[in-house]
């Protein structure tokens, strides 16, 4: 952000859309839209020559999957934050958005208080995620854990939540906002889990997980679970988040 102003692109098919968005955000004096797009081709062309803080964008633009755009703005503006805001709720769209490396993920039907404060904390380098959506990814997750439960014994509880949500595609900053610990605590449990996998990085650990196989030799490949079924904790909905309160990586 310059001058503590947070430029914002905003990608829907809808102009009207658009219009109201870029009406809602103006009335908070430290926010303005830079551009406007209605394409995936636009949104990424756009976000290259103005390099907003954020995108926020919908999930069914012409010309592009949502998960691709989304990579194709990670990869060429890195320090742009993706805010999805969308009508579309089912979860392997919101997996597939979060996975790609969306920070945010809200709902058209939240209130307007709601996508103004989410623009906030993602170009502050929060993670946000819309009531009900957090829910959606930790039942899609947890519910592998009553099928297999002796993977990773070395792991604990914790532990296999964090290495969990990391195979997800979720970074640091969301994991800590939704296991309610602090990103350093996250970060202890990441070079503690390196370290009993015998790995180096994220990316081997994550792929150790997704590969690995009942025994650890022969059968078929199982998804990431825990020793133990457990509840997550239930995430803090949006409305009661704060800036300050939200985890960074």
């Amino acid at each position: 952000m310059e001058s503590g102003r947070i430029t914002i692109l905003l990608a829907d098919v809808q102009p009207i859309v658009r219009r109201g968005l870029a009406a809602l955000l103006a009335r908070s004096p430290e926010m303005t839209v830079v551009a406007e797009a209605a394409t995936a081709r636009d949104t990424t062309r756009l976000a290259v020559l103005y390099q907003p803080d954020v995108v926020v964008m919908d999930t069914q633009l012409p010309g592009g999957e949502v998960d691709a755009t989304i990579r194709e703005l990670a990869r060429t503006v890195p320090a742009t934050a993706v805010l999805v805001f969308t009508a579309v709720d089912d979860e392997d769209t919101v997996v597939a958005a979060v996975q790609a490396g969306a920070r945010g993920y809200l709902l058209k039907n939240c209130a307007d208080d709601g996508i103004v404060r989410a623009v906030k904390c993602l170009a502050h380098g929060d993670a946000v995620l819309g009531p009900g959506i957090a829910d959606r990814l930790i039942s899609r997750i947890g519910s592998r854990a009553a099928r297999h439960q002796d993977l990773f014994p070395e792991l604990t509880g914790r532990e296999q939540d964090v290495l969990e949500l990391m195979v997800a595609g979720m970074r640091n900053a969301a994991i800590a906002a939704q296991l309610h610990l602090s990103p350093k605590t996250i970060a202890n449990h990441i070079s503690t889990i390196f370290g009993k996998l015998h790995v180096t990085s994220r990316s081997e650990a994550i792929d150790l997980a997704k590969g690995l196989r009942r025994g650890r030799a022969g059968g078929p490949p199982l998804e990431l679970v825990r020793t133990a079924p457990r509840p997550f904790p239930r995430p803090v909905p949006l409305a009661g988040r704060t800036p300050a309160a939200m985890a960074t990586s």
